[in-house]
């Protein structure tokens, strides 16, 4: 789990983004384990918006982390986020992870 900015930044830096309508994922290889941060920003609404986009976008990651290659992600949300059927999230992050090269296959 990233927990602290400078992971995040180092993420964001160095890593490779990719964009949807309703999340950014940002991947960075790496040899060791999987580690993942979530963040949503004000943008996305109020504390309760942004609670939900942030257990939603850990639901997604937690389906799809057993096929997943080593590296840090972190996934940021947008407004859509809430809003979004889940199956629509859900077919984002596949897409977003294969064109980061995240997955095998």
């Amino acid at each position: 789990m990233l927990k602290h900015n400078r992971e995040f930044q180092r993420v964001y830096r160095k890593g490779k983004s990719a964009h949807s309508h309703a999340l950014v994922l940002f991947y960075l290889p790496d040899d060791t384990t999987v580690s993942v941060g979530f963040t949503a920003s004000k943008k996305v609404g109020n504390a309760v918006a942004r609670n939900r986009a942030k257990r939603r976008m850990r639901a997604l990651f937690r389906a799809r982390d057993n096929g997943l290659l080593p590296g840090a992600y972190v996934l940021v949300a947008k407004a859509e986020t809430v809003r979004a059927p889940y199956e629509t999230l859900e077919r984002s992050l596949v897409k977003m992870l294969r064109r980061v090269g995240a997955v095998n296959a």
